[in-house]
């Protein structure tokens, strides 16, 4: 197991960043935006910002409930952590 990493030094994107798949995961089922709002309830607008992956600072754990349970699918389906670039994090 790997040693904890203190983010107090860490400087903004040197930690990594959490990347939102709903893009290609509606795709990839062939189901539109509207159709998920129509399944879930979820206002488009919300849809709309994780399939674009724009002004997501914090993530709903019930948006994430409600698209695992009409897409049957699993987070991690919809998140993934990406390590950080390693030529940014010698500087």
């Amino acid at each position: 197991m790997a040693e904890p990493r203190s983010l107090i030094s860490y400087h903004v994107g040197e930690y990594g960043r959490v990347k939102v798949k709903l893009a290609a995961l509606l795709d990839s089922k062939g189901i539109t935006r509207n159709r998920l709002r129509t399944l879930t309830g979820i206002k488009y607008e919300v849809i709309d910002r994780y399939y674009k992956e724009k002004n997501i600072e914090m993530v709903d754990l019930d948006f994430l409930a409600k698209v695992c349970y009409a897409l049957n699918c699993k987070v991690e389906d919809i998140l993934e952590y990406e390590e950080p670039d390693e030529t940014q994090s010698d500087r």
